[in-house]
């Protein structure tokens, strides 16, 4: 039975996309299966591979609201191994229609468990904010992984967002715990992204795991999504590249160790 990992922060700006669909691609790369959810109604990381969401049908949505099977939407993309759960504008209601819902928060749970056996992983990137499709995402996963920009705000709202994942933990009795925290958007050159990574091990000290693999800021990831492809496959010696297959092999590595 595969992992699902949820990437989340309700901060925008965070480079919670670039890690869904970056982290993904490399972990397929590294021959696993891999499954791409896009839980965000921008469409984000379906653009990332060249897909036209505007012309899209199955989609995730369409897959929650019954119109297609679960599989049927799933397509995949110009990474082997990689496929994706794409999503458009049409998500941007489910919030109100699922809160009416008895069971809200067990929707993507229950869409996604005929086909969790099939992949290694499957990586769920949600939208930048703490509502009821986040909390479906937290109640589907096994694990989260908080990629947090390397800037002086980077902390703020991280109480909002633990407290989330500890009330969904108590209330719907549903633990996701968190696998680590990625530094993200780093810059070497300052002193900043070393500032804030020691505020991150005092803010959160040996509860969780912070990895070792930190996300330099790096212009081929910035252009990649704009050419339709993870930065893998627009180029792969590329920093950005590099760092992302980087954390794919430490997470690989946690599996191995028990972790």
């Amino acid at each position: 039975m595969g992992e699902t990992i949820a990437i989340i922060n309700q901060k925008g700006g965070c480079g919670k996309t670039t890690t869904a669909v970056n982290l993904a691609a490399s972990l397929a790369t590294l021959s696993k299966s891999v499954l791409l959810v896009d839980m965000d109604p921008q469409g984000n990381a379906t653009t990332s591979f060249g897909i036209n969401k505007q012309e899209l049908k199955n989609t995730v949505y369409a897959a929650i609201s019954g119109q297609v099977s679960v599989k049927k939407a799933i397509i995949p993309t110009i990474v082997e191994n990689l496929f994706i759960l794409p999503s458009n504008i049409s998500l941007s209601g489910v919030e109100v229609e699922l809160s009416k819902l008895d069971n809200y928060h067990l929707v993507l749970k229950e869409l996604l468990s005929p086909i969790v056996d099939i992949f290694d992983y499957i990586i769920i990137d949600l939208p930048p904010s703490l509502g009821v499709i986040t909390i479906n995402g937290l109640v589907a996963s096994d694990s989260l992984i908080i990629p947090i920009q390397a800037e002086y705000f980077a902390l703020e709202g991280l109480a909002d967002l633990t407290n989330t994942i500890n009330l969904v933990e108590e209330r719907l009795r549903s633990p996701s715990p968190i696998k680590g925290i990625v530094l993200t958007l780093y810059d070497s050159r300052t002193r900043l992204g070393k500032e804030v990574y020691s505020e991150l091990k005092k803010y959160f000290g040996d509860k969780e795991n912070i990895f070792k693999t930190v996300i330099s800021r790096n212009i081929r990831l910035a252009e990649a999504p704009s050419y339709g492809m993870p930065c893998i496959a627009y180029d792969e010696e590329s920093r950005g590249a590099r760092s992302y297959l980087k954390l794919a092999k430490e997470i690989l590595s946690l599996e191995s160790d028990g972790g």
